[in-house]
């Protein structure tokens, strides 16, 4: 193999040369310290990014009531305006009966109102007019044209923020994930120390059950300072206002199940063909749960136990 390798390059001598041949240099990796500084300088970037999500929810929620009052404006202006229409329909028939070319007519037959009233010659025409009536149908007109113009300007701008809302959720959920994921994996117990990600129930019990890191495992218990498995799922639900039965087998239809694929920070997991062991999934294959007399509430990995499923209270 050596002789024929010498052949090769003897045959192609300037095939390769000293200059040419590249050294890979991997980038040293960081240490814990380093990674640990750069996740709690993320969970700093994290909550500025938080309070913009929650900045543009109130934004979206204000845009869908403006929405939603001008459509009903418009709506309302509609109904009026099919009401005048109606009432100026013998006004029309008679001035296209005696052949003129009464501006008042093509105002109410027009496809394009505005278009009718931004001549010279209407707007002097109605300017001369007494009829109430025609006044009546111009101003509801212009009123319905700009209370439907507003809806739509407003409906964009929900379609516009939700865009922005989910960008954000997303660049949330993506940094989070990706520093969490490289710290967890050199150093599992600093799980503990990283923000809990969301803003709904679950999220929000999962931030409690984690204030109780450390405390004893006591049977039957049900905090708050000391809890048995279903105990402590039970104690951080309760203090988001949703109440769960003491007993892992009534939680286990206490929700929607998900697969194990499926989990989400906050989500309920449960272990054994008799559901006798469960915990709060923390995410990165891990859960909070108080395991056993002796031990206290702690994050663990799931696997090593069998896994029955999880559901998804909230």
């Amino acid at each position: 193999m050596l002789a024929g390798a010498l052949v090769a390059l003897s045959a192609a001598p300037h095939a390769i040369s000293p200059h040419t041949i590249a050294v890979a240099h991997a980038d040293p990796e960081p240490s814990t310290k380093e990674l640990r500084a750069k996740a709690l300088k993320l969970a700093d970037d994290l909550e500025q990014l938080t309070e913009q999500y929650n900045g543009l929810k109130v934004k979206l929620a204000q845009s869908q009531r403006a929405a939603k009052v001008a459509t009903e404006n418009a709506e309302r202006q509609e109904k009026s305006l099919q009401g005048i229409r109606e009432k100026v329909g013998t006004l029309a028939a008679t001035s296209y009966m005696q052949g003129g070319s009464d501006p008042a007519v093509s105002f109410v037959a027009s496809q394009d109102p505005q278009a009718v009233l931004d001549q010279a010659a209407t707007l002097n025409y109605f300017a001369k007019q007494d009829s109430t009536k025609v006044l009546g149908l111009m101003q509801a007109m212009q009123a319905a044209q700009r209370a439907r113009k507003a809806a739509e300007a407003r409906a964009q701008q929900v379609k516009q923020l939700r865009t922005e809302l989910d960008s954000q959720r997303k660049k949330v959920t993506d940094t989070y994930e990706k520093v969490r994921g490289k710290l967890v994996d050199r150093d599992p117990s600093q799980l503990a120390s990283l923000p809990v990600i969301g803003t709904g129930k679950a999220a929000q019990a999962l931030r409690y059950a984690m204030g109780k890191i450390g405390r004893p495992y006591v049977w039957g218990a049900a905090g708050p300072t000391s809890f048995d498995c279903s105990g402590l799922t039970m104690w951080a639900y309760k203090q988001v206002g949703i109440n769960l039965p003491h007993y892992t087998g009534s939680q286990w239809n206490a929700g929607t199940r998900v697969s194990r694929s499926e989990l989400q920070p906050g989500d309920l997991v449960f272990f054994y063909a008799d559901l006798h062991h469960m915990g709060i999934y923390v995410g990165g294959g891990k859960m909070l749960h108080a395991p056993h007399t002796g031990d206290v509430v702690k994050i663990a990995s799931m696997s090593g136990r069998p896994f029955a499923g999880g559901v998804r209270v909230a």
